[in-house]
């Protein structure tokens, strides 16, 4: 492919999202950072996990996600008593007409596009891991025989912040696999205004169907395509590297509060967020003003504070964002 081609696609993908992103907001009104952050998991291939209190309209984001997006939606009600096989499915056994038996695998809900794991920590670690494959490898294995999962395949989990009593944390290497934390916090005043004008009345707005999940995959693999440039290739490194805890590249503030850091996972992630960044934005390429904008969503949950740390009332946001910035000073000066 040309570069004028590759210009000509990309313009062509990024009027088209701008469509998809005018169709949500229709029905999640405001909270653009939020749909921003989500429409960037999906356009990398990846999971999202959505953080925020009830009602702040996670679970009507995603069912309108399914229907703009032209994705196959399902969603699952995470609760203690959840087993895996709700979510993977199971094998029964069936007798023929003829009286003989056989096994026939039932398909659960996690065969689907758009997979809503509502409140997963509500569910065991036993249950919790039942996503570990699918996530990562796009397929289930049940009774030993691998099931692949339908092209595009994505998780967007919520989580409760508040609610901890009865719930499980999610085990670093599931919170890994999450492409982007997004924190949906309260709407201002103006955007819960034009909420409660356009949620009560005789009519809801409709979304509609912008693109398909041949659409989607084909925009993944051109995201993949956009050039990033080397400052920001460096910039990722440098900010990637300094959230390392008793490394060369961690800052003091780093080393006496953080536990541990992120590892490559984050920096691929940075690598395609940044990009998914740049394309709804109408941009043909990131610059470093991404990196800084999503350094929190692609590392915050990757790091861990140390128990010095959080006696002390600290929070992972504020070292997140001065290495960040560390790392454009360091960039600016090479």
């Amino acid at each position: 492919m040309s570069q004028n081609d590759l210009v000509v696609e990309i313009e062509q993908l990024g009027a088209k999202l701008a469509q998809a992103k005018a169709s949500v907001t229709r029905r999640f009104i405001g909270q653009e950072q939020v749909v921003d952050l989500v429409f960037s998991a999906l356009l990398c291939g990846g999971h999202a996990l959505l953080l925020g209190l009830p009602g702040l309209g996670k679970t009507r984001l995603v069912d309108t996600l399914s229907t703009v997006m032209g994705l196959k939606g399902a969603r699952v009600q995470f609760t203690p008593d959840l087993m895996p096989a709700d979510i993977l499915g199971s094998e029964v056994l069936e007798t023929a007409s003829d009286g003989t038996r056989a096994f026939r695998f039932v398909k659960g809900p996690v065969f689907c596009q758009l997979l809503l794991a509502d409140e997963i920590n509500r569910a065991s670690p036993r249950t919790q891991s039942a996503l570990l494959q699918a996530m990562q490898e796009k397929s289930v294995t049940i009774a030993g025989q691998a099931h692949d999962l339908e092209p595009p395949f994505h998780v967007l989990a919520t989580q409760n912040p508040l609610e901890q009593e009865g719930t499980y944390p999610l085990p670093e290497a599931q919170l890994d696999r999450f492409l982007v934390q997004v924190d949906v916090d309260y709407p201002d005043r103006d955007t819960e205004r034009a909420i409660l004008l356009a949620t009560t009345g005789e009519v809801e707005e409709e979304a509609h169907e912008v693109l398909s999940a041949a659409d989607l995959i084909a925009a993944q693999a051109l995201l993949r395509k956009m050039p990033v440039g080397e400052n920001v290739v460096e910039m990722i490194l440098d900010l990637v590297r300094s959230c390392r805890p008793d490394t060369p590249d961690a800052s003091d503030a780093i080393s006496n509060s953080v536990a541990w850091g992120p590892g490559p996972r984050a920096a691929q992630a940075l690598m395609l967020t940044v990009r998914a960044r740049a394309l709804l934005d109408g941009r043909l390429a990131p610059s470093p003003d991404d990196v800084l904008a999503l350094a929190r969503p692609v590392l915050s949950h990757r790091m861990a504070l140390t128990f010095a740390a959080r006696a002390r009332g600290e929070t992972l946001g504020p070292l997140i964002d001065a290495a960040a910035l560390s790392a454009l000073k360091n960039r600016a000066a090479a």
